[in-house]
């Protein structure tokens, strides 16, 4: 949601000031409500109030049929597919490659695309403005902030006492994401004794609380888990002076905001979801232990499985076995050397 703001910038800029509204899984609208130019969020949620599918389904059929003008869609499932064309006249969406699944896709469609798994999913996100005749330009992410957040987010680093410091973001939305606990609080301690504030941040997630309970008393570990909106994350990040941590929403926030990212990653297969680099306009398609490119560094394990795309190498959630082959001492040292160049 958060890597679909270059496409809703372009429509916005092309179109002159169109009203856009969003439809998203209810789990993705903390992060929406950042993305600017929207005028409504349509949340779409399964089990709510005890309803069916079908149910919620007719529903927001009803709700959003024929109301607008054009319908963009990101996604290349059937229920999405199905969305954007009762949504809008003209709909574009992405579609599988296997024609056997996508050919009435492509034949409802005013214009489609292929979903590309090596192609980084900003490239993908951006793919229906060239159709409409648009154009994606130099592609760049933002991240934007609510002045209020900026003032809580100050006064909560006061509080502390913080001045510079970096983020560091253990956790994840799904453990086989997360670096080890052993290693991870390793890592923390070697970080530590660089004399740099870590403001170690999460949400109120089961992932994210398990992990703060498992967090190391060092004086310049900073337990931020649970304090803060997204929006104020935002703002947190924004102030930093770097990140430290997993390949999720807050490293892919970080890195829109210039940040320097030391992202460490497992299965997540890189050509689609690494960091955006900014000043370079790109990500990376390159599986290597340590790599830099402009300001990020990503770790990966050194195993010719690595990066297999699986939800842990049960690709059932189980561990990924990867993220135990990422030395504490290889981030480290990475880390040290760009504060010392940077001091």
């Amino acid at each position: 949601m958060f890597l679909a703001s270059p496409l809703i910038e372009g429509l916005f800029s092309a179109y002159g000031g169109p009203e856009i509204d969003l439809l998203v899984n209810s789990d993705t609208l903390a992060i929406a409500r950042t993305l600017p130019q929207i005028r409504e969020f349509l949340t779409f949620t399964y089990g709510d109030g005890g309803m069916s599918k079908a149910t919620i389904a007719v529903g927001l059929f009803r709700k959003i049929f024929r109301r607008y003008d054009l319908c963009v869609n990101l996604t290349a499932s059937d229920r999405s597919v199905l969305f954007a064309l009762a949504a809008a006249p003209v709909a574009i969406s992405a579609v599988e490659p296997n024609r056997k699944k996508s050919w009435w896709k492509r034949l409802l469609l005013s214009g489609h695309y292929e979903f590309d798994s090596t192609r980084h999913i900003i490239e993908n996100n951006t793919m229906a403005l060239g159709l409409l005749g648009i154009g994606a330009g130099k592609l760049r992410v933002t991240a934007r902030h609510a002045a209020e957040a900026d003032a809580k987010v100050e006064r909560l680093l006061a509080d502390w006492g913080i001045r510079e410091f970096l983020v560091f973001h253990p956790g994840a939305q799904y453990d086989y994401k997360v670096y080890p606990e052993k290693l991870r609080n390793e890592l923390l301690g070697k970080l530590d004794q660089l004399g740099v504030p870590l403001v170690v941040t999460g949400s109120k997630s089961p992932v994210d609380l398990a992990i703060q309970k498992s967090l190391p008393k060092l004086a310049n570990i900073h337990d931020f888990i649970g304090l803060t909106s997204m929006d104020e994350l935002i703002a947190l990040s924004e102030r930093s002076l770097g990140y430290i941590g997993a390949d999720t929403l807050n490293m892919h926030i970080a890195a829109s905001q210039d940040k320097r990212i030391f992202a460490i990653y497992g299965p997540t297969i890189l050509s689609m979801w690494s960091p955006w680099c900014n000043a370079l306009r790109t990500g990376t398609r390159t599986n290597r232990p340590v790599q830099t490119y402009g300001n990020v560094t990503i770790f990966q394990a050194d195993m010719p499985c690595v990066a297999c795309g699986k939800s842990g190498c049960d690709d059932h959630h189980g561990v990924s076995e990867c993220l135990y082959r990422i030395e504490p001492e290889t981030i480290f040292k990475e880390v040290e050397q760009w504060l010392t160049k940077s001091r």
